[in-house]
């Protein structure tokens, strides 16, 4: 689409010309009209989008220096070239400080005059473009700072309010939002996937980076505006913003689920289960969902590749979920190193198990074998077995079990991680002081919790919690304080600019550390210097003699 240009001046032979001669549509120009006053041209300029203006100095009723000084003080986006005779010199000088981009004396050299429209607008044109690029590169950093927020929100890591000093104004968005989730999830228990668990740690990691791309890039092609986030080994949560729709689209979701299953299939090779939350959700809403949809893919073993929950007609029995929260408590109490808690658990389960066998003894068998898979697949995201130990277990686990072996071996499990607990929480201390270590040294360049889990050897879900924990705040929270606080006093005590302050520490985009820094201390950087930092002249000038 052509850019629109105004033609401004009280001599109608001069606008006719210019609309003849200049070869606008070449200089992708349009003539969108022309006036014979400033307050003319005004009129139209509020009326209409205008780019360029051609404008005559000495006009009656408003002039053009006058149309200038209106068009600035309203901050009308257009460009100004001035049209003016040899004795209107000194109103040219003055409506250049108001921000004319060039003028021409009359009588008008076309030649001249179309040379200076082109360079203008290239000028123009070269600044929207970098506006255009600077705020797409800003609108993926926000995503990105955002998916590293939801990650920590899902895992219920922190509270999302709006007093929060970390979500400033544009991750408040998020507040206002409500999201379709769709957790993809590779079926471990399938025979289809059991070579799967003979990879490589570098090929796993390689194998979720290879889906979280094919994942994003499918939803971006569609225009669908979303979050991908890896919640551990071969499971993925995607949330889609709905932009203002106020009713969950079961078909609609549906076909999003199939597409985003069929992309992984064809370009990764890979089979995949969607699990998707049966309504739209909140950022409140969103952990509660996930462990909705998480529990009802875990409770059916066998199940579709997209199924809805809570299903319709077919929620899982009480017991069901009563031995899956005890089954959670179980781990939890693994990670912690607790064993006492562990054992407590284990016998929970045994009574749970024996109480459910008496109702429904066919569904306890699968129920069981699943949680221990489950079970397994949390205890690699800990690296807490060797490689050969692993194979060992999955051999054990792949055999015909009944119920008691089943027992036995989830006993086994807990005893070989709960008797390294002691050695396993020093070891934990250790990356985490690593870890802080690692963090308080890259503070300048870009950081993501998948870098630091991998320079300290550990999953990115083990890592976050190991984090949590350790420091009383996610990754994201820590990063982002320290970062502030060392802004803060480079503010405080240094002359550096606030752009180059922002580079150090690590924020590439001035305007989005701006908006950090507000929500954080509560005034913009410019002002915070202003109250922080005292000058004395004579100070300054010993200390440069």
């Amino acid at each position: 689409m052509a850019d629109k240009v105004l033609l401004v001046d009280d001599e109608a032979h001069i606008t006719r010309n210019l609309e003849k001669v200049i070869p606008w549509e070449m200089l992708g120009l349009k003539v969108a009209g022309s006036a014979k006053n400033g307050a003319e041209a005004l009129q139209m300029l509020e009326e209409e989008s205008i780019q360029l203006l051609l404008c005559d100095i000495r006009m009656p009723v408003m002039d053009g220096l006058e149309l200038v000084r209106q068009i600035r003080d309203r901050e009308m986006p257009c460009d100004i070239i001035m049209l003016s005779g040899y004795q209107d010199f000194a109103y040219t000088r003055a409506a250049i400080q108001y921000g004319v981009n060039d003028y021409v004396l009359k009588p008008i050299p076309y030649d001249e005059l179309t040379g200076v429209i082109a360079r203008v607008m290239s000028n123009q044109r070269s600044k929207q473009k970098q506006l255009y690029e600077e705020q797409q590169k800003l609108g993926r950093m926000i995503d990105l700072a955002s998916e590293k927020i939801l990650y920590d929100i899902i895992m219920d890591y922190t509270d999302f309010s709006g007093s929060h000093w970390l979500f400033t104004g544009d991750e408040q968005q998020l507040r206002l939002q409500q999201f379709v989730m769709i957790v993809l999830d590779l079926d471990i228990s399938s025979e289809k996937t059991k070579d799967w668990r003979d990879w490589t740690d570098k090929e796993r990691k390689l194998w979720n980076f290879a889906v979280c791309n094919v994942l994003r890039e499918k939803l971006q092609t569609n225009g669908l505006h979303h979050a991908v986030i890896q919640m551990r080994d071969g499971e993925w949560c995607v949330l889609i913003e709905t932009a203002g729709a106020s009713e969950f689209d079961d078909a609609r979701v549906q076909e999003w689920a199939s597409m985003l299953l069929t992309a992984v299939k064809n370009h990764v090779k890979l089979s995949l289960n969607a699990g998707i939350y049966r309504q739209l959700a909140t950022v409140e809403q969103l952990s509660e969902a996930y462990k909705l949809v998480q529990l009802g893919m875990q409770l059916t073993p066998v199940h579709d590749s997209i199924t809805l929950y809570p299903t319709d007609g077919q929620r899982s029995p009480g017991e069901d979920k009563a031995f899956w929260v005890t089954a959670e408590k179980l781990i939890s109490a693994v990670k912690r190193g607790d064993s006492a808690a562990v054992n407590l658990e284990v016998d929970h389960i045994a009574a749970q198990l024996q109480h459910l066998n008496e109702h429904n003894g066919a569904r306890v068998k699968p129920l069981l074998h699943f949680f221990v898979l489950h079970l397994m697949r949390e205890m690699k995201e800990m690296s807490v077995f060797t490689r050969e130990q692993e194979e060992l277990l999955w051999r054990r686990l792949d055999r015909r079990f009944i119920i008691k072996d089943l027992l036995n071996f989830i006993r086994q499990v807990t005893d070989a991680v709960t008797e390294r607990s002691i050695d396993k929480k020093k070891q934990s201390e250790l990356s985490m002081s690593e870890a802080k270590t690692f963090l308080d040294r890259n503070l300048c360049r870009d950081l993501s919790v998948e870098e630091a889990a991998t320079h300290v050897g550990l999953s990115t879900s083990y890592f976050s919690l190991l984090f949590k924990q350790t420091y009383g705040e996610t990754f994201i929270e820590y990063v982002t304080r320290e970062r502030m606080e060392r802004a803060k006093s480079m503010l405080a005590e240094s002359q550096k600019s606030v752009a180059q302050i922002a580079k150090e520490v690590g924020y590439a985009e001035r305007r989005y550390f701006t908006k950090v820094f507000m929500k954080y201390a509560g005034d913009n950087p410019t002002d915070f210097r202003a109250k922080y930092q005292t000058v004395d002249p004579s100070s300054v000038d010993a200390g440069e003699h």
